[in-house]
């Protein structure tokens, strides 16, 4: 009897999702759902007995959502010094935290994001910068050679910047597209001591001609593949915060990270901050790299229908990433009692602007509350938001976040599509369970 119960629940369930406007995907995804679970155990039936809400129906059936619940967490690996990480790829390392491990404000070295593109060097595995030199060359008047040391003597700073995989998020495009299914971790602000890259570009003497830099490293490439280089434009190669690091969190940097120096371009996409770094070329045109051209970091210059495929001449380079927010407390499936107080915090960014507020709801986004706001160190670390929520009703809840910035744009609640994935942006939501 309990059994036909349950199958009765489900398709009544699923009959209230129709007339909501479910589309085939949305009904496909809760009948996968309903086979994998069966809606046994308590979040089955918690979900089943909060849903009948109309809050949920109003904020998430009538925004085209599902519950969070019916997506399957993916699972983390122990990788050397990144323990706890969620490994998308071995070869090359590519990983992601969990928002709830990501709560520092000081993102620590060993919850980093890893996103190789080639193999790790072996000067990076043996920690030796015995012959490393960066290169500074083309249209320069004074190229320059530097060795480690030479590099370590000049003027420095140290600042915690933020760096995001131009693909973080890309899990949550529908329809799927190919790549990394990068969630929300691949995102990190730790603390980074270098030289500014505008003090070397001075010491090189830029030349008028002086456009575009490309740049290189010591990764060696996989398969056919060239060499992984992309490039920024001289005006953001000469912001103040963009630098050649030789240091993260104090200490040397890691393998997986860049050993022994790599370029950090906060708020723009991660691929422009080039990983074990050795060359700097100074080009009178924009790079024409494998990654710089084509499909490669590039995203269509408007709009386009969910699953075409954009000329590769209405396609534009991805540059600064969008505003953001990560809910780092409570974790996913926190249980709470019902009226007792949830601290809510988490981080908020916006690539080169900055963050103007932060709302969250606990009824899926029918009613927002404005969080407390810290503002960064400075323009490229991220914000930190805090708020104290009750949920007097006993079921499954969603706590949601949502970012504005400065220029009055927000996170979206679905996500909008393009071809390869790329700077996700989709609001972040926790699902928990309170208990009576």
């Amino acid at each position: 009897m309990d059994k036909l119960n349950r199958i009765h629940t489900s398709a009544e369930f699923r009959r209230r999702l129709v007339e909501r406007g479910a589309t085939n995907d949305d009904l496909r995804r809760f009948d996968a759902f309903v086979s994998r679970r069966g809606f046994l155990g308590a979040s089955g039936a918690a979900l089943l007995s909060a849903l009948g809400a109309d809050a949920a129906f109003e904020g998430l059936f009538g925004r085209g959502l599902l519950p969070m619940a019916m997506a399957d967490a993916p699972a983390s690996s122990d990788v050397d010094g990144k323990p706890g990480m969620i490994l998308h790829v071995t070869h090359p390392v590519s990983g992601e935290f969990p928002p709830h491990m990501l709560d520092d404000d000081i993102t620590p070295t060993q919850r980093h994001y890893v996103r190789n593109n080639g193999g790790i060097p072996d000067r990076a595995t043996s920690g030796d910068t015995r012959g490393w030199q960066l290169t500074i060359d083309g249209e320069v008047e004074s190229p320059l050679s530097l060795s480690f040391d030479e590099l370590r003597a000049m003027p420095s700073v140290t600042m915690p910047l933020l760096i995001e995989c131009a693909g973080n998020g890309r899990a949550f495009f529908d329809p799927p597209v190919r790549g990394n299914p990068w969630q929300h971790g691949a995102i990190a602000c730790s603390e980074w001591t270098g030289v500014r890259l505008r003090d070397l570009l001075h010491r090189a003497k830029l030349k008028p001609s002086a456009k575009h830099t490309a740049h290189f490293g010591d990764d060696p490439p996989l398969g056919q593949a060239e060499p992984f280089s992309r490039g920024i434009p001289i005006d953001k190669a000469m912001e103040e915060h963009t630098l050649v690091a030789f240091a993260m969190n104090g200490k040397p940097l890691s393998p997986l990270n860049g050993f022994p120096v790599r370029l950090v371009v906060p708020g723009w996409v991660g691929s422009s901050s080039q990983k074990w770094l050795n060359r700097i070329w100074i080009r009178d045109r924009e790079h024409d790299s494998q990654k710089m051209t084509g499909y490669s970091y590039r995203i269509p210059k408007a709009p386009v229908a969910p699953g075409s495929r954009p000329r590769k001449e209405d396609m534009q380079i991805v540059t600064s990433v969008l505003v953001k927010s990560m809910i780092t407390r409570p974790g996913p499936d926190t249980i709470s009692k019902a009226g007792q107080a949830i601290d809510v915090a988490g981080h908020a960014w916006a690539g080169d602007r900055g963050i103007a507020k932060v709302l969250v709801s606990a009824d899926y986004g029918v009613h927002w509350i404005e969080t407390k706001l810290t503002p960064p160190p400075n323009p490229y670390a991220w914000s930190r938001f805090e708020a104290r929520l009750r949920i007097q009703q006993s079921g499954y809840h969603e706590i949601w976040a949502r970012a504005f910035d400065e220029a009055g744009d927000a996170q979206p609640f679905r996500q909008p599509w393009n071809p390869k994935g790329y700077i996700g942006n989709v609001i972040h939501r926790v699902p928990i369970h309170i208990e009576t």
